[in-house]
């Protein structure tokens, strides 16, 4: 059972740009198609956790819903999903640890935790377990932070890095608990 981060940052830690760009993640050329471990990792989760604003910048996108997953929308705010997503998408209120622990005894031990506010969230109240960073190499400059202030530290553990050949790397924490 475990809770992972898998998220892409610009070089200087930002998950979006100036209001909510998200275009600098096509920066890099990738010719090959790499997916660089994204379909093993859907394949390895049960379900994903997102903010409201990560399901909405993902629901605008002219695209059709990428995630077969079910996605638990944390929002205190949204009374209802979108149409389109109603049967894929499942609003959840409360506290993180409370739908943390309700989502596991409903089955879902494998979270892919997904946006900025969201993954913050999980990782004050210590439940994340692994971080999967892919670093695009660019300078964004400002932008939203993917880490924000902790009450302590948590350590973590470098497990694996790959540099891709587009120039693009990944890094994979494992949670070190001591």
């Amino acid at each position: 059972m475990s809770n992972i981060v898998f998220i892409a940052t610009s070089l200087d830690g930002y998950i979006a740009g100036k209001n909510n760009a998200i275009d600098w993640l096509e920066a890099i050329p990738n010719p090959d198609n790499i997916d660089m471990g994204y379909q093993a990792h859907m394949e390895s989760i049960d379900a994903l956790v997102m903010g409201r604003n990560t399901m909405e910048l993902v629901a605008n996108m002219d695209i059709e819903w990428p995630y077969s997953k079910p996605v638990f929308v944390l929002s205190n705010s949204l009374e209802n999903v979108p149409d389109k997503l109603d049967g894929k998408v499942f609003l959840v209120k409360g506290d993180i640890k409370s739908i943390n622990n309700e989502l596991k005894e409903e089955g879902y031990n494998n979270l892919y935790i997904d946006g900025g506010l969201t993954v913050q969230s999980f990782l004050k109240e210590d439940l994340v377990d692994e971080l999967i960073i892919t670093t695009i190499p660019v300078l964004l400059g400002s932008g939203i932070r993917l880490f924000g202030e902790l009450d302590r530290a948590l350590e973590f553990r470098c497990t694996k890095s790959e540099r891709y050949s587009n120039g693009i790397c990944q890094n994979r924490f494992e949670r070190y608990s001591g």
